[in-house]
């Protein structure tokens, strides 16, 4: 008689990555024939740069006239503007969703000069004492719930997480200008629509405060690739199950999104 436990099938998505080894197809090629075929001219882009899925800063940035279009981004998905924060040119990319979108932008970003990067999403409340209304929470590690970070970090670590020291210095830039910000851990999933009643517990009892999803993408990314890269929830909803839900504040939370971010920079600066 065999007593022993049949083996756990393995997910494919975990077999065949060999994260020591330098990739193929890289970034910086990629670029070059952007630029080449689209005639565009070789210029680093700002060496702060924004990823904002929802798109509502780029939208309001538009809108009031901010934002200039950036000559230099060879991306051939996106297009990235410009714009005054903290006394600095930044450059800023919208609706990057998920994480293998929001890091191939970022791949692109470094590749192409960008110092540090900056992510704010829209993201669902889990933990039931967060305040009522919005608020911004620094993540300080992701749940590996998606398929992005696999390929640049093992599976040893459910989590994903920030560099300690930026998000530190961040926490401290975002107090000293008296705004309001938690910080802890999110879930990250790649299948908003697939937030089931036990997933969302299960995530509760990880620790999660709010479902995103681009965050453990973008600190696995930032690990293998020693890249400084900061996450932000903005929670602003319960996943739709009230009425009147996903109110992010004035300019669809592009304001408060915006001094945040002048905060940190102005603290990474310093």
């Amino acid at each position: 008689m065999n007593d022993r436990m049949p083996a756990q099938p393995s997910a494919p998505i975990l077999d065949d990555k060999h994260h020591g080894v330098p990739a193929v197809f890289l970034p910086e090629n990629l670029l070059r024939e952007a630029r080449r075929q689209r005639g565009l001219p070789h210029l680093p882009v700002p060496d702060v740069c924004i990823l904002d899925p929802d798109g509502d800063m780029v939208r309001m940035l538009r809108r009031v006239g901010r934002g200039q279009a950036f000559p230099g981004w060879a991306c051939y998905h996106t297009e990235m503007l410009t714009f005054e924060l903290a006394g600095e040119r930044v450059g800023i990319v919208g609706c990057a969703v998920g994480g293998p979108f929001a890091v191939l932008v970022a791949e692109q970003m470094f590749a192409s000069g960008c110092r540090l990067l900056l992510s704010v999403t829209s993201s669902g409340r889990i933990a039931e004492d967060l305040p009522d209304s919005a608020c911004f929470v620094l993540i300080d590690r992701a749940l590996r719930d998606e398929g992005t970070s696999y390929h640049y970090l093992p599976s040893d670590d459910p989590f994903a997480h920030a560099d300690r020291g930026l998000a530190d210095c961040a926490a401290r830039g975002v107090a000293a200008a008296g705004l309001p910000l938690l910080r802890g851990a999110v879930w990250t999933t790649d299948a908003p629509f697939r937030e089931t009643a036990e997933a969302i517990a299960a995530a509760a009892a990880k620790g999660a405060l709010a479902v995103e999803m681009e965050a453990a993408g973008l600190y696995a990314f930032a690990r293998a690739r020693t890249a400084a890269v900061l996450c932000f929830a903005h929670v602003t909803n319960r996943m739709a199950r009230i009425e009147g839900d996903f109110e992010k504040g004035e300019a669809d939370g592009s304001t408060d999104a915006l001094d945040l971010l002048a905060a940190v920079v102005r603290s990474w600066r310093e």
